[in-house]
C-alpha cells in the first residue's frame, strides 16, 4: 500500500509513537515561526528553559500584529523580540517586511518540512508542501528547544479538486466551498490533502488562500503537493535549490475523498458571524456596502492585487465605501510600485496601509457602526473587527473590486468587463534587508521594557476541585470571545494586565468576578457548549483563565490547539459524557470533583457533583501519558523547571 502526502513527511519525521489515527505521535520539527503578539510570550517561556539557543534548522520571529505603536508597550515588546532573536540564534523580520505568512511562503519554506507556529494561520505554508500546523506558544518554544512535537494522528481526508476554475471564480471561493461542505466544527485531528487534476492549475499563491483558511475548519493543516507549480514559484524567488517533488502515491489510501469539480463554483461569500455561513454573492441581492478591506494574509498575493488593480483602474471607489488595501508583504508592495499598479490602485482611492495584520485582527479600520464590511481575510467572528455590531462578510478579491465600484454586494460576473489576466514576474525582486539574521556572536542582553511583565506558573493539581461556574457561554466561544485582540493586544506580554479584559465582550464583568473568588482562595470553572476554542491560536486564552483561577472548563467539545494550551497550562479539559447534562447547570452553580489524580491515571472519567443542585453527571478527560503527565504537575513549564 503507497503512502500519502502526509504520511510520507510524518514518517520521516517520527520520533514517538505509531502512525496509527488517533494516537499521540511525536514529530521533529525542522522550522518555526511566531509574531508579535504570540511571540513576546513564547520567547520568555522558552528563556525560562536555559537552553543556549534554539536547536532547530530554522526558526523566525516576525513583527506584523502589534504595529500600530500607540503608547511605548509595543515598541518596547518589538526591541525585546529582536534581541532575543540575536541572543538565541532566530532571524528576526522587522515591523513593515510583512505579514509573517506570507513571508514564510515567500522566503522561507521548503517542501517536505516540518513547521510549527504560535499563530493559527501557519498552514498556510502547506502550499509548498510542507506539514505546517498551528500550535500554542509554549508549544512552539519546545520545538526551538529541541523537544519534539505532540500531536494526534491525524485521520487524512483527500479533496480532489476537478476541472478549472472560471472567470471571476478564485481560490477563496474554492476554501469557503470547502468550509460549506465540513464547516467549522467535527474536523479536529484531520488533515485535508489536496491532488487531483484540478490542483494543477492553481498556483502556489492560490494554494495558500486555501491552506491558510482550512485552519477555519478547525483541521490540523492542509497541504498540496510539491509540483511544477510549487518550482515555478521557488524559482521566482530565486529559491530553486529548496524545491524537491513530493506527491502521494497512486495507491495511497485516505479516511475519506471527498471530489471538489473546480469549473461548477461560483462567487461565494461567508456571512456573518461566521466562515461556514455560506451563501452565494449573487443570492446577497445587492446590499449596501460601507467598507471594502482587501488584504491579510489570506488574499494579498502580486496576483490578488493586480488583479484588484487591473479591475479597478479608471475607475473611483464608490462615494459611500471605505476602501482599504493592505499588501501582504514588503516584496508586493515592491512589485506592485515598480510596475505601476500601486498608482492604478491609489488613483481608484484605495487608503494603502502598512503590510501588517491590522484590519484582520481589529488592531485598525473598525467599519462604522452597524456597517457592512466585506473583506478578504479569513475571521468575521462577532467583534473581530473592533465594532461589535458590524456586519463582515468574507469574500474573494474579484467580489471585493466589485463592491468597491458599484457600492453593494455585486457579482463580479455582472461587472460587464473581460476578466483580467495576470502575468506574474518570473522572478521577482528580492530585498531581504529588513531580515536581520543572527550574528555568530552571543550577544549578552535582551532588553525588557515596563511591558513585559511576570512568567505566571500554574499551580500544580489538586486532588479536589471544589469550584463555582463562573461563566457558562454557548457554542463556538473562540479564542476571541476568550481574550480580545485589537486594542488589548498591546498587553499580552504582562499577563496580569491582559487578564482584566478575559470575556470583556461576553461578560464584562468576569474578570474581576474570577480574581475575586481566586484570591478568597476558591476555584473557578467555565461551562462551554460545542467547539469551545475556535479561532486563534492564542496560548493567552488559556494562559489569562489559569491566571484568574480557573481550573476546569466543561465543554461539549473542544478544537485542537485550544485543547492543547489548557493542558499545557494546567487546566483540565473535561468534556461531557452526555451532551444534555450541560442543560441542568447553571451559572454560579458549585462543582465538585474529587480523587482527581487517581482519575486521570486511570480511564480518565469522572462523575462531577452539582453541590447547589444535589445532581451529578461524568465528564471525561482522555489524555495520553504525556499529557497525564503535564496535567499532574500543573502544567508543561512546571516540567521543565
Amino acid at each position: 500500500m503507497g503512502k500519502n502526502l502526509v504520511e510520507k513527511i510524518l514518517s520521516r519525521h517520527l520520533v514517538a509513537g505509531n502512525l496509527v489515527p488517533g494516537e499521540e505521535i511525536g514529530i521533529r520539527i525542522d522550522q518555526t515561526l511566531t509574531q508579535d503578539a504570540t511571540g513576546t510570550m513564547a520567547y520568555l517561556q522558552f528563556e525560562a528553559m536555559n537552553v543556549p539557543k534554539v536547536k532547530t534548522e530554522l526558526s523566525v520571529s516576525y513583527v506584523d500584529h502589534n504595529t500600530i505603536q500607540i503608547g511605548f508597550e509595543n515598541a518596547d515588546d518589538h526591541l525585546y523580540l529582536q534581541s532575543v532573536a540575536q541572543k538565541y540564534g532566530i532571524v528576526f523580520s522587522r515591523a513593515g517586511n510583512g505579514i509573517c505568512h506570507q513571508i514564510h511562503l515567500e522566503r522561507f519554506g521548503k517542501p517536505g518540512k516540518t513547521l510549527i507556529g504560535s499563530d493559527s494561520h501557519t498552514p498556510t505554508c502547506g502550499a509548498l508542501g510542507m506539514i505546517a500546523v498551528g500550535a500554542g506558544g509554549l508549544d512552539v518554544a519546545l520545538a526551538m528547544a529541541g523537544n519534539p512535537f505532540y500531536l494526534v494522528c491525524p485521520e487524512v481526508i483527500k479533496i480532489n479538486l476537478t476541472g478549472k476554475l472560471k472567470p471571476w471564480v478564485s481560490a477563496k471561493d474554492v476554501i469557503l466551498k470547502v468550509l460549506e461542505i465540513f464547516t467549522t466544527k467535527g474536523n479536529v485531528n484531520k488533515i485535508f490533502e489536496y491532488g487531483g487534476k484540478g490542483v494543477e492549475s492553481l498556483t502556489v499563491p492560490e494554494r495558500a488562500t486555501i491552506t491558510n483558511m482550512g485552519a477555519e475548519c478547525g483541521v490540523t493543516t492542509s497541504i498540496f503537493p510539491s509540483d511544477k507549480m510549487t518550482r515555478l514559484f521557488l524559482r521566482s524567488q530565486q529559491r530553486e535549490r529548496d524545491f524537491n517533488e513530493l506527491t502521494a502515491d497512486k495507491d495511497a489510501s485516505y479516511a475519506k475523498i471527498v471530489n471538489i469539480d473546480l469549473s461548477k463554483i461560483e462567487p461565494l461569500t461567508a456571512k456573518p458571524h461566521s466562515p461556514d455561513n455560506i451563501s452565494t454573492v449573487r443570492k446577497m441581492k445587492k446590499i449596501a456596502v460601507n467598507q471594502v478591506c482587501l488584504g491579510s494574509c489570506t488574499n494579498s498575493s502580486y496576483k490578488d492585487l493586480v488583479t484588484v488593480a487591473k479591475i479597478l483602474k479608471g475607475k473611483t471607489a464608490h462615494p459611500h465605501v471605505s476602501f482599504i488595501l493592505a499588501p501582504g508583504s514588503r516584496q508586493v508592495l515592491e512589485e506592485l510600485s515598480r510596475s505601476g499598479y500601486l498608482a492604478d490602485l491609489i488613483s481608484s482611492g484605495a487608503r494603502i496601509m502598512e503590510s501588517a495584520c491590522g484590519f484582520c485582527i481589529g488592531n485598525s479600520q473598525s467599519p462604522s457602526s452597524a456597517a457592512v464590511s466585506l473583506r478578504t481575510s479569513n475571521r468575521n467572528f462577532l467583534g473581530r473587527s473592533g465594532t461589535m455590531d458590524a456586519n463582515v462578510y468574507l469574500v474573494s478579491p474579484e467580489t471585493a473590486a466589485a463592491a468597491v465600484i458599484t457600492g453593494c454586494f455585486t457579482d463580479p460576473r455582472d461587472l460587464k468587463m473581460r476578466y483580467p489576466k495576470v502575468v506574474t514576474p518570473k522572478k521577482f525582486s528580492i530585498d531581504d534587508s529588513m531580515i536581520i539574521r543572527p550574528g555568530r556572536k552571543k550577544t549578552a542582553d535582551v532588553y525588557r521594557g515596563p511591558n513585559i511583565g511576570i512568567l505566571p506558573r500554574s499551580p500544580e493539581l489538586t486532588d479536589t476541585i471544589h469550584a463555582q461556574v463562573t461563566l457558562k457561554v454557548g457554542d463556538k466561544i473562540t479564542t476571541d470571545h476568550i481574550i480580545p485582540a485589537g486594542a488589548r493586544m498591546k498587553y499580552r506580554s504582562n499577563i496580569p494586565k491582559y487578564s482584566e479584559f478575559v470575556f470583556e465582550n461576553v461578560d464584562p464583568t468576569f474578570a474581576k468576578r474570577a480574581m475575586s473568588i481566586r484570591q478568597d482562595g476558591k476555584q473557578n470553572i467555565i461551562v462551554a457548549g460545542l467547539s469551545y476554542g475556535q479561532g486563534s491560536s492564542r496560548e493567552h486564552a488559556a494562559l489569562c483563565p489559569m491566571y484568574l483561577g480557573i481550573r476546569a472548563v466543561i465543554a461539549k467539545s473542544f478544537e485542537r490547539i485550544h485543547a492543547a494550551n489548557l493542558i499545557n497550562f494546567g487546566i483540565l479539559p473535561l468534556t461531557f459524557c452526555v451532551e444534555s447534562d450541560y442543560d441542568y447547570i447553571d451559572q454560579e452553580d458549585i462543582l465538585e470533583i474529587t480523587e482527581i489524580k487517581r482519575m486521570i491515571a486511570g480511564d480518565g472519567k469522572f462523575m462531577m457533583r452539582n453541590k447547589t443542585k444535589g445532581t451529578a453527571f461524568y465528564v471525561t478527560c482522555i489524555l495520553s501519558e504525556r499529557q497525564k503527565q503535564i496535567i499532574l504537575a500543573g502544567g508543561a513549564l512546571n516540567m521543565r523547571s
